[in-house]
Parts: structure tokens; sequence; C-alpha cells
């Protein structure tokens, strides 16, 4: 075994993600008393929160320079410390930690780490993504069978979770989502109506079809997508707000029209966020829920087919996941 491994360490701030960042080697450290040692055998990329850390412009995260990034990875348990109870030599183990993503090995508490059944990028995908997507659905949405969700970005790593989800919780589901190919996805996924707004206008579409019908609308685009939703809220609808990625760039636009007020107060609808980081302690629960889906066949994540692997593609895998091209998750191979 080599006596040193690679990580991504932000040491400054840039325009972007490859130019705030910097692969280092490390020496490979013994886990003390509490810890383990894990090889992360797959990460998970997340483009817009690396592009808007690299800029310094994510106010809920506060850091200091350098720093090593990425939060989603999963590996195997190579060595225990002492006091450690629960894991063992080999066994799978995923973590959703800041700073113990975009690396090959981490040596850390191992309260960091949960179980998984596979050190692969399936199980990878449903212990940061799916619990993201049950918990925005459940938690935050309510969502409850028989009522009708919307859901943005529709074949996107988290997305395509909430559409499944979304079906097997027993809901009428509307996905939205650009092109062909992301279109017959998230119909095979099962959504009940499609909309592509590369050939549909999606305001047009809900204005017709769902007008005053969407009980839970989940959104991570904003701009028209968000004013769509909400002025087709049902009564007593939710429409959860996950992200904004069509408003990253530049000052948040103006908004030259009523307020949202004027659409939810009659309808007892409301607009709410959901912020992963701030409800971890329903997490576990969520994983027992997510992975029982995926043993009982009604949840499929799907992979980003990019064809990369090795950390030094991380930067690379960042701008891919914001240009829109990738389809599910984007995870990468060590």
């Amino acid at each position: 075994m080599s006596d040193t491994y690679r990580a991504i360490e932000q040491y400054r701030f840039g325009e972007n993600f490859a130019q705030a960042t910097r692969i280092v080697e490390l020496p490979v450290t013994a886990p003390g008393t509490g810890e383990i040692r894990v090889r992360n055998t797959w990460c998970g990329i997340n483009g817009i929160f690396d592009r808007q850390l690299a800029r310094n412009m994510v106010d809920y995260v506060k850091i200091g320079l350098p720093t090593y990034v990425g939060v989603e990875a999963v590996g195997v348990v190579e060595e225990i410390g002492s006091g450690v109870s629960g894991f063992a030599v080999g066994d799978a183990v995923a973590s959703t930690r800041f700073g113990n993503g975009y690396r090959e090995m981490i040596t850390a508490p191992a309260d960091n780490f949960v179980a998984v059944p596979k050190a692969d990028a399936e199980c990878l995908t449903l212990a940061s993504s799916g619990v993201a997507a049950w918990l925005g659905l459940t938690l935050t949405g309510e969502l409850t069978g028989g009522e009708v969700l919307a859901v943005s970005a529709a074949a996107g790593g988290l997305g395509h979770l909430d559409v499944q989800i979304g079906k097997a919780l027993g809901a009428h589901v509307i996905a939205i989502c650009g092109g062909a190919k992301k279109a017959a996805l998230v119909a095979e996924l099962g959504a009940d109506r499609v909309i592509d707004y590369r050939v549909e206008n999606v305001g047009e579409v809900l204005d017709a079809e769902y007008r005053d019908r969407l009980d839970v609308a989940i959104d991570t685009v904003g701009g028209e997508i968000f004013d769509a939703f909400v002025r087709n809220i049902a009564p007593r609808g939710r429409c959860v707000l996950s992200g904004a990625a069509s408003e990253m760039e530049g000052a948040p636009p103006l908004v030259t029209r009523p307020r949202i007020g004027h659409a939810l107060y009659y309808k007892g609808a409301s607009v709410r966020s959901f912020m992963n980081g701030l409800v971890t302690e329903h997490w576990p629960a969520a994983r027992h829920e997510v992975f029982a889906l995926y043993r009982a066949g009604k949840l499929r994540p799907v992979l980003d087919h990019h064809g990369l692997s090795g950390i030094e593609q991380i930067p690379e895998l960042v701008e891919r996941l914001q240009s829109g091209a990738s389809m599910g998750k984007v995870a990468l191979r060590f």
C-alpha cells in the first residue's frame, strides 16, 4: 500500500472550481481513538455548490483556506481505531460530510460514516441524493398518496429520485426536463406527465392542465419554473424550494410582479425551503426508507454515463454537471 493518497484542496477563491483548487498528496494516517480509515471508491459531484464555494458565495459555509472539498463519498473500511464498535475491516460505508468527498482516502471519526450494502455508485446515490429526495418530499413537502407532484430538473441527480419516490408514495407525477433523452428517461421512471421545456412552455402547460392542482412542487431551478409552480399551487399546496440553478449567476433577478403572498394567501398554500444539512437528525430514518424502496425494486439510481475516472477528472465533471449535459447522478470512480 502506498504511504500517500491524493485529495482536492481549495487554496484560493476563483471564478470556477478548477481555478480555485489543486490536487495535493497527503500521508496515510492510522486512525486514532474513535476513528476509522476508509479508502474511497466513489464520490458524488455537486457542481453548483462547488462552483459557488470556489467563488466564496455559499452563505451557509464559511471556510478558511486552504480546505479540502467534496461532500459525498463511499468506500471500504481499511483500519479501525480503538474504541470503535459497529464497523469491521472490509465494511462498505458512506460519508456525507464536507471535506470527506474529493479524496482517495479519509481518516475520521467513526460517527462520520454510515454502513451501506455496497461501496458502489448506486449506494452512494441513495445515501446522499436519495436521503435528500425523501426528506424534501416527505418532511418538508408532506407528500401523501393521491396528490399531484411537480418536479423540476426531473432527470437530474436529485430529480430522478423525486420522480420515483413520488410514484412509490402514490402521487401523480409531473416531470419537467429538457431534451428527448431526458424526457424518455423520466417517462421510463414512471412520470405521468412529462414536460420537455425545449418543445413545450412549462407555464402554459401547467396553466392549461394543472391549474391550481399542484399539491407539492419540488423546485431546484427557480425563475420562470418557480413562478409557474406558485401560480398553479393547489389549495393548501406546498412549493418546496431546494435550489435555484437558473438564478446563480450575478445578482438575484428583480421581481416586477405581485408578491407571492397574493398567490398563496387565499389558498392557504405555502412556499418552503428544504436544506438537507439542517435536518441531519432525520437522516437515519430516511436512509432506512430509501434503501427499503431500493431493495423492493421501487427505486433505481440512474448514473450519468461520462466515462471518466480518477480524482484528476473531478473539475471536468463539475463543469459537466453545470452544463446541463448530464443525466442522473454524476459520480466518479476513484
